[in-house]
C-alpha cells in the first residue's frame, strides 16, 4: 500500500433505489469542474500532469526526500520480509515483489522448505517477464486453483492495479496459459470452478448485464470449449442491487452451492441449489454464514430472537447445516460479545473453531471444540496485546492430510515486527516459522492506549506511539490516522515506513479507534451509519482535542491522514475543525458526496452513507460533504490530495475536483495523481516509495518543529 499501511479498501456493495428517484431533489447548480471526472480526457490529464509537476517540484526539494524514498524502497524490497503464503494442496504459494521483480514472481515451495531461513522456491509465473512479452503493465491479482489436484488455475491480471482484471486459465504442470482455455477480457469478473470442464462466471456480458454499481448482475454456467455467448443463465439479480455471487462448499459428502443477491453493502439474500432448484435460505440479511462440514457458523450483525431465546448482535452461532438450510436450526452460541470484547474473525480446523477476539482492541485467541456432547472453550496462550491473524490449514478435499488441526498465527504490534507461528488446536505450543527483522530502531519508543470523550460522552480509544525521549510538552510533530467506516477495525500494525520516516525522526504517531469501525462489534459500526456519520467526525476531533489538551502536541504540529473512507474523514474534519490541525493528507478519497453514487462503484455504498438523490438523505449528507462545504475566506491548514488515474473503485474525480476548487478559492493545496496504481495508489514498490516520500515531505514541511 501507499504511505499509510492502514488505508483500507472498502469492498463494493449497496442499494441504489431507482424507484425512489421520482422524489429526488432539484438539480444542483452546475459544477464548473465536472470535466475533471473524464478520467483519461486530454484536458483532464493535462491538468493532472501540471499539478503533479508543481507538487513534485515543491516536495522533492525537501532535503531528506531522496534518502526517505530510497529507505522506504529498500524496506519494501527487503529479502528479509516474511513471504506471506497460502496453502494450496502440498504447495505453499506466494507472490513476491522486490527490486528485481517489481511486478512479482508467483512461486511455490513446501512446508519443510518454508521452515528454512532461505527456502528453495519454484517459480510458477514471472509477472515481469509476462508484462514485457505482452507489452502490458500487469499487476498480479490472485489465482483460484481447482482442488484437489491444484493443477489448473484461473489467474487474474490487472492493468496498472485497477480492480478490473483479465482472467486466464493457467496449467501449473506446463507453466503455460491453457490454449483455448477459460479466458475473459478486462472486467470486474469472478469465475468459480464447478469441475475441470465447467465454471460459473459473472462478468460484463454486454448491455444490461451490470448493476448500477458496475458489478455483474448475472451468473452463467460456462462449459469448456463453448464461446462465452453460449453460457447459460444460472442466477440473476436486479440492476439496483450491488452484485450477484456464488460460492461452492466442496467438502466431500457435504457439497453445497449457494447463490447470493447482494442487495446493499449490509444486506444479502441467499439461495441453496438443491436438486436443480433454488431454495431460499431463511437467515437475516445482514448475517454472515459459512459451512463447516456438517455444521454452519452464523455471525450476527443484528439481534436474533428464536422462540424465547435472544442472540445479541456480534454473536457467533453454530447449528446443523441441514436443518439450517431447511429453515429449522437449533443454535448454540460459540461467542457472545461484551462491552469491550468483539469477534474480529474466526477460522476452522477439522475439529475446532479458532476465535480471533478483540478485547479493548487487543488481540486474543480462543478455541471452541465439541467434546462429549458439548462445546468446550479455552484461551490459547498467544502473543499479546497486538494484532493476531489466524488461518487454519485444514483442507477437507485432501484424503491424506497431516495438517487438519494446524493453523498459522501471525502476531504484530506497533513496535514488534511480524512473527509467523505454527499452532495446533488443543495445544498452547506455537512453533516459530518466521520472524521479520526490525526496519527501524524502536529502542526507547513506547505505546500507550488512551481514551478521549466524544461530544456525546462516548469513550473513544486511541493508541499513541511515542518516539524515544519524547515528552508531553506540546512540541511534538504528531500524525493521527483514522478510517471510521464499513466495520473496518484499526488494530496495531508494524510499518517500516512509519517507523523510519516518522517515529525515528521524532514524530508521534496516533491511531484513533472511532465509531464506524468494528472495534467493538456491529454496534460500534452502526453508530456512524448514514445520518449518524457525524459521530465518526466528532470522535476524530475529540481525539485531536485530547492530544492538544494533554500536551502531546499542539494544533500547528498536529496532522491527520486517511485513505478512501478515511480520506473523506480527514477532509471533512479539516473543514469542520480547521483550528485543530497543521496539515491534512487525504488519499484516494470520497469528497463529492452529492455525486459519489454516480461515479464508478459509488452506488454500492449507499447503505453506508445514504442516497443523496433523496431530500431526506441529502439533508444530512449535505452538512458534511467536503466538495459542497469548502469555502473561500476560511483559514484552512495545508492539505495534500493523492489519488490514482487507474482507481476504478473511488473515482479520481473526487480528489481532482476538490483540489481544483480549493486552489480557485486560494487554499494551500498539494495534489499528486499516480497514473497507475488502482485504489492502492501504486502498482509497484518504486511507485509506493515515491508517493510515500512525497507525503512524508509534505508532513515534515508543515508539521516539523521548525515549520512556519
Amino acid at each position: 500500500m501507499s504511505f499509510n499501511p492502514l488505508i483500507q479498501r472498502a469492498a463494493a456493495a449497496s442499494l441504489f433505489a431507482l424507484a425512489l428517484t421520482a422524489h429526488a431533489q432539484a438539480p444542483a447548480p452546475a459544477d464548473p469542474y465536472l470535466w475533471l471526472e473524464e478520467v483519461s480526457a486530454e484536458r483532464a490529464m493535462t491538468w493532472v500532469r501540471e499539478r503533479n509537476a508543481v507538487t513534485e517540484a515543491e516536495l522533492q526539494a525537501w532535503p531528506d526526500y531522496a534518502a526517505t524514498r530510497d529507505s522506504i524502497r529498500a524496506i519494501l524490497d527487503s529479502r528479509e520480509r516474511i513471504a506471506a503464503v497460502t496453502r494450496q494442496g502440498e504447495r505453499w504459494v506466494n507472490i513476491w515483489r522486490d527490486e528485481r521483480n517489481p511486478r512479482g514472481l508467483w512461486r511455490s515451495t513446501t512446508l519443510d522448505e518454508y521452515r528454512k531461513t532461505s527456502p528453495a522456491w519454484e517459480t510458477l509465473l514471472d509477472v515481469d517477464a509476462l508484462a514485457r512479452a505482452e507489452g502490458e503493465n500487469w499487476v498480479f491479482k490472485g489465482a483460484d486453483c481447482l482442488a484437489p489436484a491444484y493443477q489448473r488455475c484461473l489467474l487474474q491480471l490487472s492493468r496498472g492495479g485497477a480492480d478490473a482484471t483479465v482472467v486466464r486459465e493457467f496449467d501449473l504442470r506446463t507453466r503455460q496459459f491453457v490454449a483455448r482455455g477459460f479466458a475473459l477480457p478486462e472486467a470486474k469478473s469472478r469465475v468459480v470452478w464447478i469441475s475441470a470442464d465447467e465454471v460459473y462466471v459473472s462478468t460484463d456480458f454486454g448491455p444490461g448485464s451490470l448493476t448500477e454499481s458496475g458489478y455483474a448482475r448475472q451468473i452463467k454456467r460456462w462449459r469448456r470449449g463453448d464461446p462465452l455467448s453460449a453460457a447459460t443463465l444460472a442466477f440473476e439479480v436486479q440492476p439496483t442491487d450491488v452484485s450477484a455471487w456464488v460460492t461452492i462448499e466442496r467438502t466431500p459428502g457435504q457439497e453445497r452451492t449457494v447463490f447470493t443477491r447482494s442487495v446493499n453493502f449490509h444486506s444479502r439474500a441467499h439461495w441453496h441449489l438443491r436438486n436443480g432448484t433454488l431454495h431460499p435460505i431463511a437467515v437475516a440479511g445482514d448475517a454472515m454464514f459459512r459451512f463447516w462440514g456438517e455444521r454452519v457458523l452464523v455471525e450476527l450483525r443484528s439481534d436474533l430472537r428464536q422462540g424465547d431465546r435472544l442472540f445479541v448482535r456480534g454473536s457467533l452461532l453454530v447449528a446443523d447445516a441441514t436443518t439450517f438450510l431447511h429453515g429449522a436450526p437449533h443454535f448454540d452460541v460459540l461467542f457472545s460479545p461484551t462491552a469491550t470484547r468483539s469477534l474480529a474473525a474466526y477460522s476452522t480446523t477439522r475439529a475446532s473453531v479458532l476465535l480471533n477476539v478483540l478485547d479493548n482492541v487487543a488481540g486474543r485467541l480462543e478455541e471452541r471444540r465439541w467434546v462429549d456432547g458439548q462445546w468446550q472453550s479455552r484461551e490459547v496462550k498467544a502473543p499479546s496485546p497486538g494484532t493476531l491473524t489466524v488461518t487454519a490449514l485444514h483442507d477437507p478435499q485432501l484424503t491424506q492430510d497431516g495438517l487438519t488441526e494446524h493453523y498459522l498465527l501471525n502476531y504484530v504490534d506497533f513496535l514488534t515486527p511480524n512473527r509467523l507461528l505454527l499452532g495446533r488446536s488443543g495445544s498452547d505450543a506455537l512453533d516459530t516459522l518466521k520472524t521479520q527483522p526490525a526496519f527501524f530502531d524502536s529502542q526507547g519508543m513506547r505505546v500507550e492506549q488512551r481514551f478521549a470523550r466524544s461530544s456525546d460522552g462516548t469513550r473513544i480509544p486511541y493508541f499513541v506511539i511515542w518516539p524515544r525521549d519524547a515528552k508531553a510538552d506540546g512540541s511534538n510533530p504528531t500524525l493521527m490516522y483514522g478510517y471510521g467506516g464499513f466495520r473496518v477495525s484499526q488494530k496495531p500494525f508494524y510499518s517500516g515506513s512509519v517507523g523510519s520516516a516518522w517515529l525515528a525522526r521524532g514524530g508521534v504517531y496516533v491511531v484513533a479507534n472511532i465509531r464506524g469501525g468494528g472495534e467493538f462489534g456491529p454496534a460500534w459500526h452502526q453508530a456512524a451509519l448514514r445520518d449518524k456519520r457525524q459521530n465518526s467526525f466528532d470522535d476524530f476531533a475529540a481525539v485531536a482535542q485530547d492530544l492538544i489538551a494533554t500536551r502531546v502536541t499542539q494544533a500547528r504540529h498536529l496532522g491527520i491522514t486517511g485513505g478512501s473512507q478515511g480520506g473523506l474523514l480527514t477532509a471533512t474534519v479539516m473543514l469542520q475543525r480547521p483550528d485543530l490541525f497543521g496539515a491534512v493528507v487525504s488519499q484516494v478519497p470520497l469528497l463529492d458526496m452529492q455525486r459519489y453514487h454516480r461515479l464508478l462503484a459509488g452506488a454500492s455504498w449507499v447503505a453506508e452513507y445514504g442516497n443523496p438523490d433523496l431530500p431526506e438523505d441529502w439533508a444530512f449528507i449535505s452538512r458534511y460533504s467536503p466538495y459542497q462545504n469548502v469555502k473561500a475566506g476560511v483559514k484552512l491548514p495545508p492539505v495534500m490530495f493523492t489519488t490514482s488515474t487507474r482507481d476504478d473503485r473511488v473515482h479520481p474525480g473526487h480528489a481532482r475536483k476538490m483540489a481544483a476548487r480549493m486552489l480557485e478559492q486560494g487554499h494551500r493545496v498539494s495534489y499528486y495523481e499516480n497514473i497507475e496504481g488502482g485504489h492502492g495508489l501504486a502498482a509497484d514498490n518504486t511507485q509506493r516509495a515515491s508517493i510515500s516520500a512525497l507525503t512524508w515531505a509534505f508532513l515534515w514541511t508543515h508539521l516539523g518543529r521548525d515549520a512556519p
